[in-house]
């Protein structure tokens, strides 16, 4: 199975423009024979708080369309970032497409304190199957508190998938934490970060993707838009600029 963390350089507020960036990144893993691909923390509007509950949406959006399309048709699992409504609230998601299977919704279930003026907790941890390995989603905050990643591992997971939106200090603390995690937990760890401007911060890219023993298998650096994969039966990893 070949794991793929995408950095991209979000078009702020434009969901449409991103729907292409996200497509170029897809098709390129997919010629690199990937199985998986996780974008950063709300990667199909950027990171931007104040626009969310304008463009929040759900997974049946029909603009949405054409990522169960080209999962279907190059058998490629993809985790989308999108802000989604609950009633009146709004949450930090991920959206799921797995080929000729339903989709799946991630609700980030712990929020950092300047998230809450604009979004609730998710309910619940999503788990997956892929290639026959369990996968768990992650986004940002939450996937620095221990608790999180612990309880991923007691349900099953053998994949972290950690979509972010970090700063150069949030990005610091990552590659301290997510190694110690890895190693700790026995679950190989992908952090899919963004890249340029994103509401109050910059984006620091570094995306990078730790082994199960903590390894650093490899990594992006902080401006350009690109791909990281990893085998994880050959222990082998590529990078790709996109």
């Amino acid at each position: 199975m070949k794991l793929c963390a995408a950095q991209l350089r979000p078009v702020k507020g434009d969901i449409g423009k991103n729907i292409e960036k996200h497509m170029q990144a897809i098709c390129a893993a997919a010629g690199e024979g990937v199985s998986l691909i996780v974008f950063p923390e709300l990667s199909l509007t950027g990171y931007e708080p104040g626009l969310a509950n304008d463009l929040a949406t759900d997974q049946n959006d029909s603009r949405l369309n054409v990522f169960q399309q080209v999962s279907n048709d190059k058998n490629i699992s993809i985790g989308v970032g999108l802000p989604t409504r609950s009633g009146a609230d709004v949450r930090i998601s991920m959206i799921i497409f797995q080929p000729h299977l339903p989709r799946l919704t991630y609700s980030k279930q712990q929020l950092h304190s300047d998230e809450f003026p604009f979004f609730v907790n998710g309910p619940r941890q999503v788990i997956f199957s892929q290639d026959t390995i369990n996968v768990a989603p992650a986004i940002c905050f939450e996937s620095l508190q221990p608790s999180h990643a612990e309880n991923a591992k007691r349900i099953g997971a053998d994949i972290y998938l950690a979509s972010v939106a970090k700063s150069a200090s949030g990005v610091v603390r990552a590659y301290k934490h997510y190694p110690e995690i890895a190693a700790r937990l026995g679950m190989v760890v992908a952090m899919a970060n963004c890249v340029g401007e994103c509401d109050n911060f910059v984006g620091d890219g570094r995306s990078a993707i730790w082994d199960a023993k903590g390894a650093l298998a490899a990594q992006l650096d902080n401006t350009s838009e690109g791909l990281v994969i990893y085998d994880i039966a050959n222990e082998q990893a590529t990078q790709v600029t996109l």
